[in-house]
């Protein structure tokens, strides 16, 4: 088994929660009084930690207005429940596969640590990754800050981990850190953006072609 840690990002990879994402930063815009941004704008952003998203598609406003788009943000998404975010077809069993077969899991995500932290317990799985780093507890992608942490809290190096991700954040950060990565083209950005960045493949169906790519 090349790799020991199987690491990934979570929104556009795992959980379908893209669709949502860009409701609630619509409704968010809204909240504070800003003219929405548009669709493509915001699937682009995805991935990026919610400061550097939010300085991202509102260029024009202060600090201290991003910062109140981000709560407003922060808000919707807690409470909206007109966006279901269900894991992607096959995920939740093919995770489960995973560990039986003796892979260590791991997340590095742009989310929010609490946000993360409310997923993980609803649907119980807080315990379930070995570690997991998100945004607004080391660096945004693509610096390498989070896959770097969990390399040092399990004692690996990047030769013995995989970074799997649907943006060119996630896998520019993988290249960062010197790790391989898979990429998915179910999520925010195309086959032709991941390919930039050389992963060992890019997947239609992550639980089905996994191990076609990775041995």
């Amino acid at each position: 088994m090349k790799y020991k840690v199987i690491i990934f990002d979570w929104d556009g990879t795992l959980m379908d929660s893209i669709d949502k994402i860009v409701a609630c930063v619509k409704a968010a815009a809204e909240d504070c009084q800003l003219m929405p941004p548009s669709t493509p704008a915001i699937r682009h952003i995805i991935g990026l930690s919610l400061d550097i998203a939010m300085a991202e598609l509102f260029p024009e406003t202060t600090v201290d207005q991003q910062i109140e788009v981000a709560n407003a943000y922060r808000h919707q998404y807690v409470s909206s429940d007109q966006y279901e975010t269900p894991f992607y077809p096959g995920i939740r069993s093919w995770l489960n596969d995973l560990k039986e077969q003796g892979y260590m899991l791991a997340v590095a995500t742009g989310k929010g640590h609490h946000g993360l932290n409310r997923l993980l317990e609803k649907f119980q799985l807080t315990s379930f990754f070995a570690v997991t780093y998100c945004a607004d507890q080391t660096a945004s992608k693509p610096d390498p800050l989070m896959l770097n942490r969990i390399l040092d809290d399990l004692g690996l190096d990047a030769s013995q981990a995989l970074m799997i991700g649907d943006t060119s954040y996630d896998l520019e950060m993988a290249n960062n850190a010197n790790m391989d990565c898979l990429g998915v083209s179910y999520g925010v950005h195309s086959k032709n953006v991941l390919k930039q960045f050389n992963p060992l493949a890019i997947v239609d169906d992550l639980p089905k072609e996994f191990a076609l790519h990775v041995q």
